[in-house]
């Protein structure tokens, strides 16, 4: 027998009522803060340290392709973004894939870290850790996965330092024509807005303004995140993952001053890296001394670093072996949630594995 249309239209009430009852649930444990999600949690171990700077291993008792792959880490936010929660974490698919696994996390920058620049990250803190993931690996070779500005400082590192042995050099959502880059971005490029006006007294641009520069890239954004908070706020699972990714944006690390300046100065306003010589340490670092096979994954929907900020890298390095992939998602969505579980981290195994030996 089907239901009576009345029948339908109390259902319909009673189920609205129960979402009713779960938004006021959840809103007030999001409002008063009872409600946090477990972030980060794939078991590690840290393997080397230096500074603020240190290397982690994942455990995992799958691992059954080599070489190891080192994730290098932006040097802004916080990297548990790839590992966000269980079941929506990038690391976990690869650890299931058997990757080995390493992460390279800079840490929250003090006042003792506000002289740090380009050269301790690519000639000092970069290669020791690969070196010591080497070891620990028993490896004679690695790869190399870079994010944002940890994808900058791998290429960096790989161009500057031949010697160390990597096999495969995969980049995501990489800026390199820094020309493209808006928002708060732009106004330091044309002079508008300068380091100084931001340091504060540790002598690092604090994480509330790296977080406000953010939001300056999409300055509607908080219009319709409620909206669609609202609209699935009667949802456990939404609301997990909702919690869990919009503590992550507000959860920025402060940005050393020094490093800050130099990136203004060499990276923004005279936007060296798409020339493919970059000044570090008294020497040029060239781009083409990249020759190993690269992967440069771009973000269709990326508004922090658009594809005509990425793509120009294909162009720059000396290797033969350049795939270029761009994946239906933005710039976060690339890296956490269904769009990188569906498609990224897939696309990248894929041509891992197509390159391993």
């Amino acid at each position: 027998m089907e239901a009576s249309p009345s029948t339908d239209r109390l259902e319909g009430i009673r189920q609205e009522a129960q979402r009713s009852l779960f938004r006021a649930r959840h809103g007030i444990q999001l409002i008063t803060g009872t409600r946090e999600p477990v972030v980060g949690a794939t078991p590690k171990d840290v393997v080397w340290r230096r500074g603020k700077a240190q290397l982690s291993r994942y455990r995992s008792d799958k691992r059954t392709r080599r070489p190891p792959l080192v994730i290098v880490w932006s040097v802004i936010s916080r990297a548990y973004i790839l590992d966000l929660r269980p079941g929506q974490s990038f690391v976990g698919q690869l650890l299931d894939a058997g990757i080995d696994v390493f992460m390279i996390d800079w840490g929250v920058p003090d006042a003792v870290d506000s002289g740090n620049n380009l050269e301790l990250y690519v000639d000092n803190y970069l290669p020791r850790a690969l070196e010591r993931a080497l070891e620990v690996a028993d490896s004679d070779e690695l790869d190399i996965l870079g994010y944002c500005a940890g994808g900058v400082l791998s290429c960096l590192a790989v161009a500057g330092h031949p010697e160390t042995p990597v096999k495969n050099l995969a980049v995501m959502a990489t800026p390199i024509d820094l020309g493209h880059i808006e928002g708060m971005i732009k106004s330091f490029r044309r002079g508008a807005l300068e380091v100084d006006d931001l340091i504060d007294e540790t002598g690092n641009i604090p994480a509330d303004a790296v977080y406000r520069g953010f939001a300056s890239l999409r300055p509607t954004t908080d219009i319709f995140k409620y909206a669609t908070l609202w609209e699935r706020l009667w949802s456990d699972e939404f609301v997990e993952g909702y919690t869990a990714m919009a503590g992550w944006i507000r959860d920025q690390t402060p940005l050393p001053g020094a490093l800050a300046r130099q990136m203004v100065d060499l990276l923004l306003r005279r936007n060296v890296l798409v020339t493919g010589e970059i000044p570090i340490a008294g020497r040029t670092v060239r781009l083409a001394d990249i020759t190993c096979p690269l992967l440069n994954v771009m973000a269709e929907d990326d508004h922090m670093v658009p594809p005509a900020a990425s793509e120009v890298l294909s162009k720059l390095v000396g290797s033969t072996d350049v795939t270029e992939l761009r994946i239906p998602a933005g710039h976060v969505g690339l890296a956490a949630g269904r769009d990188a579980k569906r498609n990224t981290v897939p696309r990248i195994l894929e041509w891992l594995n197509a390159h391993s030996s």
